[in-house]
């Protein structure tokens, strides 16, 4: 079960990448060319969102496995998931507010605090969230746990792109350097983690194949059957 996560996870990060020139293209056409637009995979920020999102999709396939696996499943995997939860959250807030400041402020140049004040932002979320979801978690079964929290997910990935893709479109119209740039950061996290949060629904469709495809013995077909003696 642990290398199905492995691919589910790669596959996700996989799906980003090949992803990337696509989105930047329909977000800034046409006024970037494409070596502009490959210039991206040279950034080191960049890189560092895959690796987190790579980090975070397997921390959130860790409840997961240990169901699948019919292991017991510790306190450590369901941390590890809510973690994980808890900062994609984050991630939705930073982007939400980045799309606000820039559809509020235009180019009026109000200084490079809004990149911190983002963090910040990203930061007081995923602790808010992170406590949202351990609360939740109490007395609930871990599949139910991760079913819950994936749904909470999607349903703020798509209120966080009804704030970032009207913003981006305004912000496309107006005629200042960089124009959309931090709503292009909102969508961005709005479809990553829409994305994100069906890592555990295709791990599961995954695990279920394997096992249809290398069934276990039943215990009807280890016991061998004894004919009784017969009774005078």
């Amino acid at each position: 079960m642990k290398r199905w996560a492995l691919i589910v996870a790669a596959l996700y990060v996989a799906l980003l990448l090949v992803m990337t020139v696509p989105a930047i293209w329909l977000a800034f056409a046409p006024k970037l060319r494409l070596d502009e637009i490959v210039n991206a995979f040279t950034l080191w920020p960049y890189w560092l969102w895959l690796v987190i999102m790579l980090i975070s999709q397997l921390a959130l396939l860790a409840v997961p496995v240990r169901v699948t696996s019919l292991r017991p499943v510790s306190r450590g995997p369901i941390w590890r998931t809510i973690l994980a939860g808890g900062l994609m959250a984050g991630g939705l807030a930073a982007g939400a507010f980045l799309s606000i400041y820039e559809f509020v402020i235009r180019d009026k140049g109000a200084g490079h605090w809004f990149g911190w004040a983002a963090v910040a932002v990203g930061m007081m979320t995923w602790c808010v969230w992170t406590l949202i979801f351990f609360r939740m978690s109490r007395g609930m079964e871990p599949g139910d746990i991760v079913s819950r929290q994936c749904r909470c997910l999607v349903k703020g990935s798509i209120l966080e792109l009804l704030i970032a893709v009207p913003t981006h479109i305004v912000a496309r119209y107006r005629d200042y350097c960089c124009a959309g740039f931090m709503t292009f950061i909102g969508l961005t996290m709005g479809v990553s983690v829409m994305l994100f949060a069906y890592g555990p629904a295709v791990f599961f469709l995954f695990a279920e194949r394997w096992k249809r495809l290398h069934p276990s013995p039943t215990r009807a077909e280890t016991i061998t059957f004894i004919e009784p003696a017969d009774v005078r």
